[in-house]
């Protein structure tokens, strides 16, 4: 048996097991292993698996790991969740903080003890409004990556019977996330890695938002680099201006912000709650 020491962090309530890897220096954890421990009724329960561990010059390397045990893209509350980490457990005293995650480089701040803000990478590879086929019918979307793919799909343009063009969604809450999300996940035209989904209810000052993950292959309580697609998408498409609020799932707050110049969108940052929710021990 072997015995590792664990956080479980949330970020809005995006929840993770982090590990440290100089307080578990001969941890080896397979897909499988995370996979049992991020299950919620034999496990400890996770959306993911975060390690952090020593890199000169930066105040971490963050790895990131889905639920089902495969490596993940960047993850955007899970970085706020390091960020937070990283702060308590001394890695790092200035007041911004730079790591590496998936090659690249990032920063973070600690704005206070629940507030946490991260600079995201300029997103890439946006397409405004196409179609796909979906749930029956032709379904109007959006396209952008944030570090991770993502589709955004306002619910207005979802029909509940796709033979009654006037039967709209106007209700996020009784929205079928997990169905029509699970197949455009693994829609023929996002093949062969998949996207992650998000459906968005805009309202005068608030989006409303829910996705559906891949990784986890289920709805999750919040996503953070979907939030910022979300964001950039309806400030693009002219129906918010930044910076834009989002409620989540959970129904906690995010707020993104960034800049268009030129065309092109920089200084990405996504703003919101993390917080340690307990640490323990696993024996493996």
């Amino acid at each position: 048996m072997s015995r590792f020491y664990f956080t479980k962090m949330n970020g809005a309530g995006n929840d993770f097991i982090l590990f440290e890897e100089k307080i578990n220096p001969d941890m080896h954890l397979t897909p499988q292993i995370i996979k049992n421990i991020c299950n919620r009724r034999s496990g400890i329960g996770a959306d993911g698996v975060l390690i952090l561990s020593d890199l000169n010059d930066y105040a971490f390397k963050m790895d990131y790991f889905n639920a089902d045990g495969s490596k993940g893209s960047l993850c955007g509350n899970g970085a706020r969740c390091s960020i937070l980490y990283g702060k308590e457990s001394g890695r790092y005293d200035d007041e911004k903080i730079r790591f590496l995650t998936n090659g690249n480089e990032y920063f973070g701040q600690v704005l206070n003890n629940s507030l946490i803000k991260f600079d995201l990478q300029p997103p890439s590879e946006l397409k405004l409004n196409f179609k796909i086929e979906a749930a029956k019918q032709l379904i109007n979307v959006s396209y952008i990556n944030t570090g991770s793919p993502h589709v955004i799909i306002n619910i207005k343009d979802v029909l509940k019977d796709p033979e009654n063009p006037d039967s709209l969604y106007d209700n996020l809450e009784q929205f079928p996330v997990f169905e029509i999300g699970n197949e455009i996940r693994y829609h023929k035209d996002f093949a062969p890695a998949g996207t992650n989904v998000n459906f968005i209810d805009v309202r005068t000052d608030v989006i409303k938002i829910r996705t559906f993950e891949r990784g986890v292959e289920d709805e999750t309580m919040a996503c953070g680099t979907g939030s910022a697609a979300a964001a950039i998408i309806a400030v693009v498409n002219g129906i918010m201006k930044q910076p834009v609020r989002l409620l989540v799932k959970s129904g906690a707050e995010l707020v993104v912000d960034f800049k268009i110049e030129n065309q092109f969108v920089r200084n990405v940052s996504l703003l919101g709650p993390a917080a340690v929710t307990f640490k323990g021990e696993l024996i493996i």
